[in-house]
């Protein structure tokens, strides 16, 4: 199964591209869509539509997971995250990718097995399940990765419970 997560931002996306088959990770790619400050709104939303149809179409995902929002003190943060979030799942659905969310007590619940984890925590258990050189930068990216081990935990517990039935 091939995953793209995504941890949604108007400033920085991360993303990360991983493959799981046979209880082992691949890495393929993970990064940063990033847009700048002093453009309009809706150019850098297109520009994270773009940029998400660009690696769909590099990598053919079987599915999209990406992290829901939590609570920000800032009502115009919640609005514009939420922006690029619909942004993102647009263009997965727009490919023909399922989209599946997660929240951040779920994604560090299932990548350190404690949902209050800290987010320093979460990056060194990426870098260590993934088994990668550095913890991804930004911390976006991180973040990115982890939800999609988030997908692939879940997906495996599913299976499992499946197999009981």
């Amino acid at each position: 199964m091939r995953i793209i997560g995504i941890d949604p931002g108007i400033a920085i996306m991360g993303y990360g591209i991983i493959d799981y088959n046979k209880s082992k990770y691949s890495v393929l790619e993970y990064g940063a869509i990033t847009t700048n400050a002093g453009v309009k709104k809706s150019s850098r939303l297109k520009d994270i539509y773009d940029g998400i149809i660009s690696i769909i179409k590099k990598y053919d995902p079987d599915v999209m997971s990406i992290e829901e929002l939590f609570f920000y003190k800032n009502a115009k943060t919640v609005i514009t995250i939420g922006e690029s979030r619909g942004v993102a799942i647009l263009a997965a659905i727009n490919s023909g990718i399922d989209v599946f969310e997660y929240t951040p007590l779920q994604v560090k619940q299932s990548v350190v097995g404690y949902g209050r984890a800290e987010k320093k925590q979460v990056q060194i258990m990426v870098k260590a399940i993934l088994g990668l050189k550095d913890i991804p930068k930004p911390d976006d990216v991180a973040d990115a990765l982890a939800v999609a081990l988030c997908h692939s935990n879940s997906n495996i517990m599913n299976m499992k419970l499946e197999s009981i039935k």
